[in-house]
C-alpha cells in the first residue's frame, strides 16, 4: 500500500512538471502583430482566438469570446512555430558508438530529453530523416512527454557500405536474413536488391512512416561511404518510389553529387536532401521537374562544432564548399527550397538549431528566411498526402490552421537574430497547448 501511494505521488509530480503543456479550452491573443508565414510585412495590431488545436478567428477588431486564457501581446510578433525539415530525433543526442551499444530504452529516453529541448527552441514540427522515432512520436502525440510534431521516416535505407551503414568490418560477410545491431535498433536497414528495398520500405510504412528516406550517395558521417559514390541502382530506387507511391507518399534521398541526384530524379524521387556538390545543369533539372531541395546552410567553421574523424571532417569541408553555389542556383532557377539542420551525434551542436536559421540571411532577406522555415516547410510536409500524421495546415497563421504559434519579444522581420535565442519566445504553443508562457501572472 505504501509503495502504491509513493508511486502515485511520483506520478502526480511528474505529470505536473513545468515542461508539460498548460491545457486551456481556448486562448485569446490580444494586441499582436502577425507574421502569417508569407510576405515581408507584419499585420496591424490584431487579435487571434485559438479554440482546441486550431486557430478559430483572426481580427483587427476585438474578438468577443470567453477565453480560458487571455495573453496580452503588448504589440509583440505572433508567428508560426518553426519547422526543421531534416532532423534526427533518435541520433542527435548520442554518438554512433553509444547509439549502437546503448539499450534501446535508454537511447529513447535521451531522445525524449532532446525532444523537449527541440520544442523549447521554438521548433514545433520536425521531419525526421532517419532513426526509430515511432515510439517517441507516439509518446509525444499522446501528451506523455513534451516534444515537436514528428514526421517520421523510420530507419534510413542504405546499401552495403553506403551512407547509413554503421556496421563494423567484423560483422561482414552478412548471411542472408541476419540483422546487425544497427538494423535491430531500427537506425538503418541494408537493402541490396529491388526486392529488399521494397520490403524495407514497406516495413517503415507499416510502422507509420510519413515518407521514406534512402541514401542515394555517399555521406560525411558513415565510416565506409566515400562522398563521391552513387549507391542504389535505378531499379532499386524505383522499387522504393513505387512502394511509397502505393501508400500515397513519397521518397526523399540523401544525395550530394549530380550523378546520384539525376538517377534519383529519373526514378521518381520527389525530394533531394543536401545536394551541395551538384552542378548547374542538375540544379536546372530540379527546377524543371519541380523537385524539392531540402538542404542546410553549412558555413565555413561549422565542422569545428561536430565530433568527426579526420576523413569525415575532410568530407564535411568539401560539402561546405558547395553551400554558396546551391543557394545561388536555388534562387536563380526558383527551386522549391526547404530548410533543415541535419545535426547528428552532438547534443552540443543541437543547440545551434535556431542559430542555423539565421545563417540563411547570407542569401535571403529575413522575411524570406522566416517564410522558408514556416510556410514553405509546411508545404513540403503536405507531400505525405494521406500518410500525413497531422492533417491540417502547418507553418501559417490563418483561420483553420493548426495552432502552432510563437510570440516573439521583438520583430524577427527586422532582426532575424532573435530566432537564435529561445528566450525571445515568450510564448510557445503547439496544437493549442501552451508549453511556455512567461507572460502568465
Amino acid at each position: 500500500m505504501r509503495l502504491t501511494s509513493a508511486l502515485l505521488f511520483v506520478f502526480a509530480v511528474a505529470v505536473q512538471s513545468p515542461a508539460m503543456a498548460q491545457v486551456s479550452e481556448s486562448v485569446l491573443y490580444e494586441n499582436v502583430r502577425i507574421f502569417d508565414g508569407h510576405g515581408p510585412e507584419l499585420s496591424p495590431p490584431s487579435n487571434v482566438l485559438v479554440v482546441g488545436d486550431k486557430i478559430e478567428a483572426i481580427s483587427a477588431d476585438p474578438i468577443e469570446a470567453t477565453a480560458t486564457t487571455v495573453i496580452d501581446g503588448a504589440g509583440r510578433v505572433l508567428m508560426p512555430g518553426l519547422i526543421d525539415a531534416h532532423w534526427h530525433n533518435m541520433l542527435v543526442g548520442v554518438t554512433p558508438e553509444a547509439g549502437l551499444n546503448n539499450d534501446v530504452g535508454y537511447s529513447t529516453l535521451i531522445a525524449a530529453y532532446q525532444a523537449e529541448k527541440t520544442l523549447m527552441r521554438g521548433f514545433t514540427t520536425v521531419r525526421d530523416l532517419g532513426g526509430a522515432a515511432f515510439s517517441l512520436k507516439r509518446a509525444i502525440d499522446e501528451d506523455l512527454i513534451p516534444g515537436p510534431r514528428i514526421y517520421p521516416s523510420g530507419a534510413i535505407i542504405s546499401v552495403t557500405s553506403g551512407h547509413g551503414d554503421f556496421r563494423a568490418l567484423h560483422e561482414l560477410p552478412r548471411s542472408v536474413g541476419d540483422l546487425s545491431r544497427m538494423e535491430q535498433l531500427g537506425m538503418a536497414m541494408i537493402a541490396d536488391s529491388p526486392d529488399e528495398v521494397r520490403m524495407r520500405t514497406r516495413e517503415q510504412l507499416m510502422q507509420g512512416a510519413s515518407q521514406i528516406k534512402l541514401t542515394a550517395g555517399g555521406g560525411v558521417a558513415s565510416p565506409f561511404s566515400p562522398i563521391d559514390v552513387s549507391t542504389f541502382t535505378l531499379p532499386e530506387l524505383k522499387a522504393a518510389v513505387e512502394a511509397a507511391e502505393n501508400w500515397g507518399t513519397y521518397v526523399g534521398v540523401h544525395a550530394y553529387t549530380s550523378a546520384a541526384i539525376q538517377r534519383s530524379i529519373e526514378a521518381g524521387v520527389k525530394v533531394i536532401e543536401h545536394a551541395h556538390l551538384m552542378d548547374e545543369a542538375t540544379a536546372k533539372l530540379m527546377a524543371e521537374k519541380g523537385i524539392w531541395l531540402s538542404t542546410q546552410p553549412f558555413l565555413p567553421g561549422f565542422e569545428e562544432g561536430i565530433p568527426l574523424s579526420d576523413e569525415s571532417r575532410r568530407q564535411l569541408i568539401e560539402v561546405i564548399s558547395g553551400t554558396d553555389r546551391i543557394y545561388g542556383w536555388a534562387k536563380q532557377y526558383g527551386i522549391k527550397t526547404a530548410f533543415g539542420t541535419d545535426i547528428l551525434f552532438s547534443p552540443e551542436a543541437a543547440q545551434m538549431q535556431g542559430l542555423m536559421v539565421t545563417w540563411l540571411q547570407r542569401w535571403f532577406t529575413p522575411p524570406e528566411v522566416l517564410e522558408m522555415v514556416t510556410a514553405t516547410n509546411g508545404e513540403l510536409l503536405l507531400l505525405s498526402g494521406l500518410r500525413n500524421p497531422y492533417p491540417g495546415k502547418l507553418g501559417v497563421v490563418e483561420e483553420g490552421a493548426l495552432a502552432d504559434l510563437l510570440l516573439v519579444d521583438g520583430d524577427p522581420l527586422e532582426n532575424i537574430g532573435l530566432i537564435a535565442d529561445p528566450e525571445n519566445f515568450v510564448v510557445i504553443m503547439k496544437g493549442g497547448k501552451l508549453f511556455r508562457n512567461t507572460l502568465a501572472p
